[in-house]
This record gives C-alpha cells, sequence and structure tokens, in this order.
C-alpha cells in the first residue's frame, strides 16, 4: 500500500486536496467545524458514548475525524475507559502530511503529536491514548465485507459521489449496514441520491439535518433494528 504521491497531494492556500479526485479532504472554511457538525453531532454523540464504543470511518484522510473524536471522548468519558476507533482508507498519508494537515488547530496538538508519533501508513492497530485505532489499508469495497467489528457509529467521509463513486455503491453501503450494530448511526455531508437510496436500500432510516457552511443539508441514517425491518 502507498501513500497518496506528490502529484496526487497538492495543498491549497494551507488545505490538502487529492488531484486524483480532485477534492479537498475537508472543508475549506473550517475543517473542525465541519467534522464536529457533520459526523460527531451528526452520530449524536456525545450522549452516545460509552466504555468500549466502537466508531467505523470510510475514509481516514488527514485523521482530523479521529483527532475531533478523541478529543470529545477525553472531554466527557472517564479516564480509563477506552473505545475502537477503525478506519479504511485506500491512500493512507505520510506521518509528515498528516502533521502538515492538523496544524491549522492548536487545540488538537497534542493528539496530533500523539498520532503522527504512532502513525503507520502500511495499517494495523496503534494505541493512542483511550483509542484503539486501527487503519485498514485497501479497496473498502473488499476490506469493509471482510471486518469482523459492529460499529455503534459510522462516518461516511468518501470524496464527493460525483468524483470517488465507488465508495458510495450499494455494495459497500450494504457492507456498512453488516458492520453496524443495532440502532448505529451513520452520517455523512452527502445527500445525493445515490447515497440516499443506497443506505435505504441496506436498511439505514435516513434524517435530513441542517448542513454545514455552504451544504444545505446532511444525511443522519439509522440502523433499522431487525424487529422493525
Amino acid at each position: 500500500m502507498t501513500a497518496p504521491d506528490t502529484q496526487d497531494l497538492q495543498w491549497e492556500n494551507g488545505v490538502p486536496v487529492s488531484a486524483r479526485f480532485d477534492d479537498p479532504y475537508y472543508s475549506r472554511e473550517d475543517g473542525l467545524a465541519e467534522t464536529r457538525h457533520v459526523f460527531l453531532r451528526g452520530c449524536d454523540l456525545p450522549e452516545r458514548l460509552h466504555s468500549g464504543f466502537s466508531v467505523a470511518e470510510l475514509g481516514f484522510g488527514t485523521g482530523l475525524n479521529f483527532c475531533a473524536t478523541l478529543a470529545l471522548w477525553q472531554a466527557h468519558r472517564p479516564h480509563g475507559e477506552i473505545f475502537d476507533y477503525t478506519s479504511f482508507e485506500l491512500y493512507p498519508m505520510q506521518a509528515a502530511d498528516l502533521n502538515r494537515a492538523l496544524t491549522v488547530w492548536p487545540e488538537l496538538d497534542a493528539i496530533r503529536t500523539a498520532l503522527v508519533a504512532a502513525w503507520r501508513p502500511e495499517g494495523g492497530r496503534m494505541q493512542i491514548g483511550p483509542a484503539r485505532l486501527t487503519l485498514v489499508t485497501g479497496d473498502a469495497r473488499e476490506t469493509v465485507p471482510r471486518w469482523a467489528g459492529k460499529a455503534d457509529a459510522w462516518y461516511l467521509d468518501g470524496f464527493a459521489p460525483s468524483r470517488n463513486p465507488q465508495m458510495w455503491e450499494p455494495a459497500l453501503l450494504a457492507a456498512v449496514a453488516q458492520a453496524s450494530a443495532p440502532g448505529a448511526m451513520a452520517a455523512t455531508y452527502s445527500v445525493a441520491g445515490a447515497v440516499r437510496r443506497g443506505l435505504q436500500a441496506a436498511g439505514f432510516t435516513l434524517e435530513r439535518l441542517p448542513g454545514y457552511g455552504r451544504k444545505r443539508e446532511m444525511l443522519r441514517a439509522v440502523r433499522t433494528l431487525p424487529d422493525q425491518a
């Protein structure tokens, strides 16, 4: 597994952009605010957090979602409790690029430093404070169906469906549903018709919520319990 090459990873006013997908890795307005709005609030955190909570994610990117989740956990859960965070990523960044992308937010400095020190772009388990981070490298269409875990929250954070449709295919969304605990919540910034239809077909109940910044809407998807199907 190789990281994005220098031709793919570009920097525009300090924001990392994928030339492969012609899309920024996070909001040009404020990536951290976007993460908190779309994924943390979208999955109804911190109210749902508990010891052993499991987060899974499509697209690790810069690690911003992970850092924001760990910061939230540290602020709301007792010392000594742990949680799992599993991220599926085809093009993992190198540590230096993660570091550069995350230095924008000084409030995350301690977490950023710990993440960069522990980072393994080839994938595997990394213990970062109370977080058991597992990076699964490869095509999510192949790796998610093989995952034995059950997530309480899913961050669906691939590049835009119009630019990276493979990350939003119905079969992958069905695999996400199979890898979800009963009542799990998934959140995404996208309200594209194909995304909505794929999530509904996979057994999620959808709710449109106000989006972040210029996006009018986002989606929260709740995994339908078996007896409700």
